[in-house]
């Protein structure tokens, strides 16, 4: 399975976000929208950053309620090196990255264009979907013995 699978299921929307929002309103775009990352992007297809709950969490932590002051932006607390991963990378690879480098989204690029988003929860429930048709194609295969 890749990653052009799991689009195709989960479709290819991401939320993205100018650097010079503000922290107070990624917060409540996170909310709004039930998602755990933003796409810092000044054009809505070029990643120029992530800003995850982690990195509010992080900024709350370091400056307390300042933090959501209105001048505080996603360029000054986003995460400007950011992984990504194309359409073809196996759902394997993905689970190898996520897990080795403690992430939990992945922007999907190709020709240097934003073109969808995975997640940790996307990587998990096409796993478990594949267990579980592996599991039935067995179990027929008993069946027919």
């Amino acid at each position: 399975m890749k990653v052009r699978d799991i689009l195709a299921h989960k479709g290819s929307a991401v939320v993205t976000v100018r650097p010079d929002t503000s922290v107070a309103t990624a917060v409540h775009r996170l909310m709004l929208e039930r998602i755990g990352a933003l796409i810092v992007s000044d054009d809505g297809s070029r990643v120029l950053g992530i800003v995850s709950e982690r990195d509010i969490v992080r900024v709350v932590a370091e400056r307390g309620a300042e933090a959501l002051a209105p001048d505080l932006t996603l360029e000054e607390i986003m995460t400007r090196h950011v992984l990504t991963c194309g359409l073809e990378d196996t759902v394997k690879d993905l689970m190898t990255t996520m897990t080795q480098r403690r992430i939990r989204h992945l922007p999907v690029v190709e020709s240097g264009k934003l073109v969808g988003i995975v997640s940790i929860g996307d990587v998990v429930k096409n796993r478990l979907e594949e267990v579980e048709l592996e599991a039935n194609v067995l179990r027929e295969y008993i069946h027919l013995q």
